[in-house]
């Protein structure tokens, strides 16, 4: 008995290829958020006065602030992977969906309110249109065309 061939990660026949432009531009979407998301994650590990002062602020303990910094590396990092860029982009949507739910709790504004779900969807947006299997899954668009309604038959006489 042999063993099932694993599906790789090579595009096959007939996946439909993604244009260079459409993968740079998923690129370069993806990387505002990456770079802001690690370099808070790496000040939190740091732990500067400001991030202290701004983590209690919020109504945390300073000593959740280095496994925050641990946890936001490690989703980050896991984004920036191919192989695992869906499971980063889920966890990081946990992620940001905790820091909308903290700077809610806190009173804040619009603006940090909408600051993380603004990262969310710039993530989300970039992995779509760099992988074409995630544009299967969420289609933003129809792939077939409508067909015309038919027009209503009518009877001379009636």
């Amino acid at each position: 008995m042999t063993a099932p061939i694993l599906e790789t990660t090579t595009q096959s026949a007939t996946e439909p290829r993604l244009s260079k432009g459409r993968t740079w531009t998923g690129r370069i979407m993806s990387a505002l958020p990456v770079l802001f998301l690690l370099f808070d994650g790496v000040m939190k590990l740091v732990k500067p006065e400001f991030v202290v002062k701004a983590t209690i602020e919020l109504g945390y303990p300073e000593s959740v602030i280095v496994p925050l910094g641990f946890v936001l590396c490690a989703c980050t990092v896991l984004y920036l992977i191919p192989r695992t860029a869906g499971l980063g982009a889920i966890l990081l949507t946990g992620y940001l969906g905790g820091a909308v739910a903290t700077q809610v709790r806190a009173g804040q504004g619009l603006f940090e309110i909408s600051f993380p779900v603004v990262f969310g969807v710039l993530l989300w947006g970039g992995l779509w249109l760099q992988e074409a299997q995630l544009g299967r899954l969420v289609p933003l668009s129809r792939t077939r065309r409508r067909q015309p309604r038919p027009l209503p038959v009518t009877h001379p006489g009636l």
